[in-house]
């Protein structure tokens, strides 16, 4: 198993939220209704590369639900567009 998906992240959060209370997500005065602004991504010069990021900025304004299906489907252009590329342009 992982270091990343055996637990410890989570009891770690857990355990900073008993040693700092107030702070994190159970902080009364945070507001987590406001509107977020998505940064633009800087063109890469690869009309192809910046075709399938700019599919991101269907994100803003979808349930959370939908965003793995958002970041599925850029990520599989950008692979698609890795695998067009020789090794030599990777």
């Amino acid at each position: 198993m992982s270091a990343r998906h055996d637990g410890q992240g989570f009891r770690a959060a857990i355990r900073m939220n008993d040693e700092y209370p107030g702070q994190g997500t159970g902080d009364k005065d945070q507001n987590l209704d406001t509107e977020r602004t998505m940064a633009e991504a800087p063109e890469t010069g690869d009309a192809r590369v910046d075709d399938a990021v700019a599919g991101l900025s269907q994100l803003a304004g979808r349930p959370a639900e939908e965003h793995v299906a958002v970041l599925e489907e850029v990520h599989g252009r950008l692979r698609d567009i890795l695998e067009d590329l020789g090794p030599e342009q990777r």
